[in-house]
């Protein structure tokens, strides 16, 4: 399986007799039949060049010291060590762990049963916090748990897509192929596409909805206000299978159409276009991504999205239902086993005694905390006031992809102790590490993940990790047995999965009826997978339109439709709304050492509106500066009519180079966050754009010759403002002298050499 993002394809590799690998796209896996995107076709490069690798681990006794080559056993003991110290004297709180949706399911499994269920803290979170945190509690909030209901076979049974907050096109280009074809066989297919820009996405699209960002939950009130007036509304269904109809009802007639579409920035008749191809839909997708998840709203627009599902009675039949795509390939199998700071496995309540006390008497550690643990950015507010003393940083940069990450890079500097592991000598986060630790990458190691439509597939090792690297899980595993808890002493990935799903028994999500065996067997798996001679039909949920609510009936909120996002103001007049690009995956420490990935786009940009770029003086190319409340950066604008008057867009891959920060686009992005999913709002702050203007400077030349006066020409055509200062002993410096013989001889006049 593909270890870029959720759609989670099957590739085959190839081991070659060097030792080295290619790859190919399975084409007998369901997901993506054979296709590839740009990224994963060129995945034998990442796994291929170990250039970047780390090695062996390191570490420092103090802070003041350099990094130095260590045994596995010296790192692991000095850790131990403090850890303990820190508990010890601070309590379990006082340490964490950060991880990633890149994580196997085995190694989130054995990081949260550490922490959770030995350390006796629920400090553990990942970047899936960054991305999916919002769809999690709009699923368990709307359905009863986070479970997506629907499975990519659906794509072929639908014939309306309302596609919001996202760029498949780019970000999940293989699973938009198959809308594609299926667009291409059937042309009576309608898509609906609701973003601020004109993205590839909208190539295809019946209706693109370019609304004012931060106005999704308006706009999908209006739709539903239409749907309601037009009576395209499944009765049996909010009234048998559903409740919070008439609250919602209520909710989205307080506000007329004109007024929404004005707010929205579209028109009435758009608005209804959109209500008509939904209500005349025998199957409707909806479909989103981060443009919906990371916003200080996020949840409540992930509510009012899945309302459309809901009122509509497209959920649990063939080819309808709501669908996330989900940004990280396991952040699936990481929700799975509990690996946030508010979950617990299998999904169960971390408010529930009864589910604690289930976990804890598997586990047989210590009791589970009753407190939530600290969410991503949390964590690294907690170490900037001294809270948190330790923090353990697993298979992500932080230092690139959280928000104003300044504060997190201070933060950082402030930490008692940093422990990184990580696969790559790039990440800014070995600078302020105590230890580091070599990990194991893609196709070095085995384990499972779980992609977006709830098929959990087992990838094989391939090959050997080079020098001393290890495991993920094992790293945590021998780190555990040394702190001298019971229960981590796994013969292999294999037995840590057979406990996992042992755990999962009588839930929601129960696959204790599998294992390594049958995934190799079968390939990949959806779950539920109960029984091993029973396969329940699990590729789509809620058939029997029994939901997991208290009720068994589906929730529809009446969310409400608040501003909570940083506003524009005359001093930063403008909105900044961030994304992906096609060729690059998060911060690039994979995909940004394969040349043919870096040909797309070669750096950061600005993208700005014509008329935006022609107000403040800025060209195609010129460096523009970019400015929020809590930084700035530097890039080249690429001037566009795709994007809307008065918004700007900018990558969020680029680190620092060199250094230097002036392409980190999240040192300008705002750190407030949903207050129940505790997601960060990327997609929107307000910023302001100015032209860069060089400071005038004095430039100083010793000698005048040919190329002095070459560069003074050259320069001056360029700027007009620096002052140029030639030191020369001849009275008339600038001639050429390569043609001096030739004026001597008598051939050229004087003039013809100046």
């Amino acid at each position: 399986m593909c270890c870029y993002c959720g759609v989670g394809c099957g590739v085959l590799i190839n081991k070659e007799k060097d030792g080295n690998i290619t790859v190919e796209g399975d084409k007998n896996y369901p997901v993506n039949k054979g296709m590839l995107c740009s990224k994963g076709l060129n995945l034998h490069y990442t796994v291929n060049d170990k250039t970047d690798r780390l090695l062996y681990p390191q570490m420092r006794y103090n802070k003041s010291m350099p990094l130095q080559r260590v045994t596995w056993d010296e790192a692991f003991d000095r850790t131990v060590a403090v850890f303990k110290t820190f508990i010890n004297k601070y309590g379990p709180d006082s340490v964490a762990f950060y991880a990633s949706g890149q994580c196997l399911t085995e190694e989130y499994y054995v990081i949260n049963k550490l922490i959770k269920g030995f350390i006796g803290s629920n400090n553990m979170d990942t970047n899936s916090r960054l991305c999916m945190s919002s769809a999690v509690a709009g699923y368990k909030m709307s359905l009863g748990e986070d479970c997506v209901p629907v499975c990519y076979d659906d794509i072929e049974l639908a014939d309306v897509f309302y596609v919001t907050g996202a760029n498949p096109a780019w970000c999940h280009p293989i699973l938009w192929r198959r809308v594609e074809a299926h667009k291409a066989a059937n042309p009576d297919v309608k898509i609906i596409v609701v973003d601020p820009r004109a993205t590839d996405t909208c190539s295809i699209a019946d209706l693109h909805l370019q609304i004012n960002p931060g106005t999704d939950i308006t706009l999908n009130h209006a739709i539903g206000r239409v749907l309601i007036e037009n009576g395209d509304i499944d009765l049996d269904f909010v009234n048998n299978h559903a409740e919070g109809f008439e609250q919602y009802s209520t909710q989205v007639f307080e506000r007329t159409l004109a007024e929404s579409a004005e707010i929205c920035g579209v028109t009435e008749s758009d608005i209804r276009l959109a209500a008509l191809y939904i209500g005349e839909a025998k199957g409707f997708i909806s479909m989103w991504t981060m443009g919906l998840n990371q916003s200080v709203i996020g949840v409540n627009k992930n509510l009012s999205l899945i309302n459309l599902n809901l009122i509509t009675g497209h959920i649990g039949k063939p080819g309808s239902g709501p669908l996330s795509l989900t940004g990280q390939p396991n952040a699936m199998g990481g929700r799975e086993v509990g690996g946030l700071a508010n979950l617990l496995p299998a999904h169960r309540d971390m408010n529930n005694p009864v589910h604690r006390e289930e976990v804890q008497k598997f586990w047989g550690g210590t009791a589970i905390s009753t407190k939530p643990g600290l969410t991503a950015t949390e964590m690294f507010e907690a170490l900037h006031d001294g809270r948190l003393k330790a923090i353990w940083i697993i298979c992500t940069n932080p230092l690139t992809s959280l928000p104003n990450v300044r504060l997190a890079e201070e933060a950082l500097k402030k930490a008692k102790y940093v422990v990184v592991q990580d696969i790559s000598n790039k990440p800014e986060t070995l600078k302020y590490a105590d230890v580091i630790l070599p990990a194991a990458a893609w196709a070095e190691k085995e384990g499972t993940m779980t992609n977006s439509e709830r098929r959990i597939s087992y990838l094989n090792k391939v090959v050997d990790a080079p020098g001393e690297a290890l495991p993920d899980a094992e790293i945590i595993c021998r780190f555990a047995q040394k702190m001298g808890y019971k229960g981590f002493d796994f013969k292999d990935a294999a037995a840590i999965y057979a406990e996992h799903v042992k755990l999962t028994a009588k839930t929601n999500i129960d696959i204790s009826g599998l294992n390594y065996d049958i995934l190799k067997e079968q390939g990949s798996v959806q779950w539920p997978y109960v029984k091993k001679r029973y396969i329940k039909d699990s590729s789509r949920l809620f058939t029997d339109k029994q939901f997991y609510t208290p009720t068994q009936k589906a929730r529809i909120h009446a969310v409400p439709d608040d501003f909570s996002s940083e506003k524009p103001d005359g001093d930063f007049p403008f909105i900044l709304t961030t994304g992906r690009i096609r060729d690059q995956w998060h911060t690039m420490s994979k995909t940004g050492k394969v040349n043919k990935l870096n040909q797309h786009y070669k750096q950061a940009f600005i993208e700005i509106h014509p008329q935006d770029a022609a107000g403040l003086g800025l060209n195609e190319g010129d460096i523009a500066i970019i400015t929020s409340r809590r930084g700035e950066v530097r890039m080249k604008a690429k001037l566009s009519a795709d994007i809307k008057q008065g918004v700007i867009f900018l990558p969020m891959h680029w680190g620092k180079i060199l250094g230097s920060d002036l392409n980190r686009v999240n040192n300008l992005t705002n750190d407030i966050i949903d207050p129940i999913s505790k997601e960060p709002d990327f997609k929107y702050c307000a910023v302001k754009v100015i032209k860069y203007a060089k400071p005038k400077q004095r430039i100083v030349v010793i000698g005048a010759g040919a190329g002095a006066y070459g560069f003074v020409k050259s320069y001056r055509e360029l700027n007009k403002e620096d002052e140029i200062i030639i030191f020369s002993k001849e009275n008339f410096p600038f001639y050429n002298r390569v043609m001096l013989p030739d004026y001597i001889s008598g051939e050229q006049s004087w003039e013809q050499l100046v």
